[in-house]
């Protein structure tokens, strides 16, 4: 075995916003706040699903903002609208031959719904 999988990492600007958008938009808590642990403002954000079931997410500070679609994504269950509520704009609308919406958070880090 060459490897196991470990966790999820997002690259942020605004790596505290972004942390509190996934954490809004998926039910996900800071695993800090679970832990009862401080982390210095600077440091990355780690994200958990509260009943354990996903992966953890680390949410990085990076300097530059995104320019390229992403290389790899998240693909989460929901409903659109309620993303477009939370302000993720439609990057392209189910239809034709794709099933799922794809769409982008806050910064523009592109993801994917499929409708429950």
């Amino acid at each position: 075995m060459a490897g196991k999988f470990k966790d999820l990492c997002l690259d942020a600007r605004d790596h505290q916003a972004v942390a509190d958008w996934w954490c809004s938009a998926i039910g996900y808590v800071r695993r800090d706040s679970v832990r009862g642990e401080e982390r210095p403002e600077e440091w990355p954000v780690p994200i958990v699903d509260p009943a354990g079931e996903g992966p953890l997410i680390w949410v990085n500070p990076v300097p530059e903002g995104k320019v390229v679609k992403n290389r790899m994504h998240l693909d989460v269950w929901g409903d659109p609208a309620e993303f477009e509520a939370l302000e993720a704009r439609v990057v392209r609308e189910k239809g034709g031959d794709v099933e799922w919406w794809v769409m982008a958070d806050v910064e523009g880090n592109e993801f994917c719904v499929f409708e429950l």
